[in-house]
């Protein structure tokens, strides 16, 4: 998993978000009217972002990462996705060929590029990463009705020379956007504000207020702007209490949330506006649900919940026709060379876009143009050229891209960092991991973040800081070793007791390390969004099939279907029974397999559950549905709560090696029926699930395995276990 940095917003939750204009917290209406309002077809389309990796030297400041990637993410999405012109975004960032994100300059281009050039109807987009912070509010009335003393800030690259703080306040931004000609606002902000300092592998986006107070030119500046709105500063209490001021406001997180800014290995990148952006590459008729998706994209780790305010009675949908499913868009071209940028690919199987990777070319109307191969990457940049027969004609800039296969190393490793609470037993740790295959082990480094490549999980001590971050109960006692995800948070059941040696601590966690390295590649092979199966499964309650608790579709599938893709609770209620209704769309019969994931990282088969077995009992037919979990048959319920995960896998060929070796665990297990738990070798039994589902490709330096789109289809369920009934 990525490594995080936290990032803090405005002051959002509750009555604070209409700070910036945010009061009524609706997350599904915001991700439909983010889409909707971009798309609309107007005379023009401006857009202002903001990304700000650099701060000055100083106590008060520290660099981030990932802000100047967002306005990268957001610049694509808008021109390839949404028909922005180039020449109509202003990119104001930390990078040498952008101008620099100061005060003066924000302001500006915020009065230059969009409130003097919006007209009625055009649409407007401002996009801010970075960092934020709060300062006093003095406006009384304000205080009153949101219940709070603070203003929240955006805060720009340079400092005030009279040691004011220099920040741009929620106060300014309502009246900066209240100035607008146009009810088409969109204000995406990836910042947050809810506390300070360095976390695992992350550093906390936030900076303090304490002590700060604005400079009199921000002041200045407020009252300016009410005399050209002609507003009296009763009359802004009162429409800052009302809610926005216009349009659409998206935030990245909640008031007491930290919003994350990603170690992706290859790119850092705010972790909510790449999951925003990734999906907004991938739907396909509407974006209503956005929000409430990425909420549920966002790894565990990352803590935060997107929310947005504004006019909630927009209509739901925002396209006259379903766009076109995107993986990857061709930006430049070079001779026979075409660069591509990955802004729909998903960052966890991101590895997989590497040499020998394929994508087929689409044009605007959906008709494919021909097939490029993957020659290099750099993080969300490739380098393509056309498959042996292709015609360079076929490559022009803005042409879409869809994966055909993806390339798995067939030596992909599990990455263990090593926490500094075990600096002195670091040798020891090694020596101990050096028995267990592909487990690659990284030695915390000095400086704020400790992983610079990313980990996936962190072996360490628990100490008093660390168990200041945890929530919940049944915790374990400071000194004792086990894993943490990179956001510092527990992994379940890895703790050992007091006195263990980390050398102990390893071998009684290998067996949870092989789990969690088979999970790692199985999930290499997830591809929902580019599988051409037309599949779809759902996960319910037994005898409440209409009750949907989750559901994951292929993009093949969601394309056929019609209306509003739906917003699901995942939520699935402790000691009930439950089940999956796998749909086969498709003209082909399948063969496939599910295994659920607890949050300790253990796996159990739950289809097939006769045995022995054969690829026969593996079978849905063309046009049919099954349910897993018939109760007469196979009774599953969640006796814990927890997060939890299942994985399904569909192929049109027989899973021969899969079926050798799970029958081989069955007869270990005593089993005629029922599920199979994978304790032993479970990297041997994804191995062989992978070699069911990929072709062997070598070369003379690596060998990986190629998995097709056209063949497969790897989905991901997760949901979260919890206490009660479902209503």
């Amino acid at each position: 998993m990525s490594g995080i940095q936290r990032r803090h917003f405005l002051q959002i939750a509750g009555s604070s978000l209409a700070t910036v204009g945010l009061s009524h917290i609706d997350i599904i209406t915001q991700g439909d009217r983010y889409g909707k309002i971009l798309a609309k077809n107007t005379p023009r389309k401006l857009a202002l972002l903001v990304g700000i990796n650099q701060y000055p030297e100083g106590g008060r400041f520290t660099n981030l990462s990932g802000c100047v990637t967002d306005v990268d993410l957001q610049q694509q999405l808008l021109i390839h996705r949404f028909g922005f012109n180039p020449k109509d975004i202003v990119r104001l960032t930390s990078s040498k060929n952008d101008q620099q994100p100061t005060r003066d300059n924000i302001i500006t281009a915020f009065e230059e590029h969009l409130i003097k050039q919006a007209k009625l109807g055009d649409i407007v987009v401002f996009h801010f990463s970075g960092h934020g912070s709060r300062l006093p509010e003095y406006d009384r009335a304000v205080r009153n009705c949101l219940k709070r003393a603070k203003n929240s800030t955006l805060v720009p690259a340079d400092l005030n020379p009279e040691g004011w703080a220099n920040d741009i306040m929620g106060r300014t931004l309502f009246l900066l956007v209240s100035a607008l000609n146009t009810e088409n606002v969109t204000l995406v902000l990836d910042s947050c504000y809810s506390g300070g300092g360095t976390r695992g592998n992350f550093r906390v986006r936030s900076i303090t207020g304490h002590r700060f107070r604005p400079s009199p030119q921000e002041l200045e500046y407020q009252q300016q702007w009410l005399r050209r709105l002609q507003l009296s500063p009763t009359q802004l209490a009162s429409r800052r209490c009302a809610g926005v001021a216009k349009g659409v406001v998206i935030a990245s997180a909640q008031a007491n949330q930290l919003a994350a800014d990603a170690d992706f290995s290859s790119f850092h990148a705010g972790a909510f506006t790449y999951y925003l952006t990734l999906y907004l590459w991938q739907q396909t008729a509407t974006v209503s649900s956005a929000i409430a998706q990425v909420s549920n994209a966002l790894p565990p780790q990352y803590s935060q919940g997107p929310l947005a305010d504004g006019n909630v009675n927009e209509p739901v949908y925002f396209l006259q026709q379903p766009a076109f499913s995107t993986d990857a868009v061709i930006t430049r071209l070079k001779g026979n060379q075409a660069t591509v940028w990955l802004g729909g690919v998903n960052q966890q199987i991101l590895p997989t876009f590497d040499s020998g990777a394929t994508f087929t070319i689409f044009n605007h109307d959906g008709e494919a143009m021909g097939e490029v191969e993957l020659a290099s990457r750099q993080g969300l940049i490739g380098e393509t050229v056309p498959l042996q027969g292709q015609l360079r004609s076929s490559l022009q800039p803005g042409s879409r891209l869809q994966v055909s296969s993806r390339v798995i190393p067939a030596d992909l490793k599990l990455s263990i960092g090593l926490d500094p609470s075990l600096a002195s037993e670091g040798e020891l740790a090694k020596e101990a991991f050096s028995a267990i295959r592909r487990l690659e082990v990284v030695t915390a480094q000095s400086g704020d973040i400790p992983y610079p490549g990313g980990v996936s999980y962190i072996l360490s001590r628990m100490t008093t800081d660390y168990l200041s971050y945890q929530q919940g109960s049944d915790l374990p006692d400071v000194g004792n070793i086990g894993l943490f995800t990179q956001g510092l948070e527990v992994v379940p059941s890895s703790f050992g007791q007091a006195g263990e040696t980390v050398s102990a601590a390893v071998k009684r966690l290998e067996a949870k390390l092989k789990s969690l390295l088979a999970i790692h590649i199985l999930k290499k092979t997830l591809n929902s969004n580019s599988s051409q199966l037309d599949v779809e499964v759902s996960l319910n309650l037994v005898g409440r099939q209409e009750e949907i608790i989750a559901k994951v579709s292929t993009s093949t599938s969601r394309s056929n279907s019609q209306g509003l893709p739906p917003v699901y609770p995942r939520i699935l209620p402790l000691k009930q029974l439950f089940q999956f209704k796998v749909q086969n769309h498709d003209s082909s019969n399948l063969y496939f397999t599910i295994i659920l994931i607890d949050s300790g990282g253990e796996l159990v088969v739950v289809f097939p559950y006769h045995w022995p077995v054969s690829n026969e009992n593996m079978e849905v037919k063309a046009g049919q549905t099954l349910l897993v979990g018939n109760s007469e048959e196979l009774k599953l319920q969640a006796i814990a709560s927890g997060s939890g995960e299942a994985l399904v896998i569909l192929s049109r060929s027989p899973l021969t090696k899969a079926v050798k070796l799970l029958q081989s665990l069955a007869q270990e297990q005593n089993r005629s029926s029922g599920p199979v738990v994978i304790e032993r070798s479970p990297v041997d039994v994804v191995g062989s699930l992978l070699d069911d589902l990929s072709d062997y490709r070598s070369s003379d330096t690596v060998t990986v395995q190629q998995v097709s789109a056209a063949e497969i289809a790897t989905l991901s369920i997760t949901f979260e276990v919890g206490s009660g009934t479902s209503n």
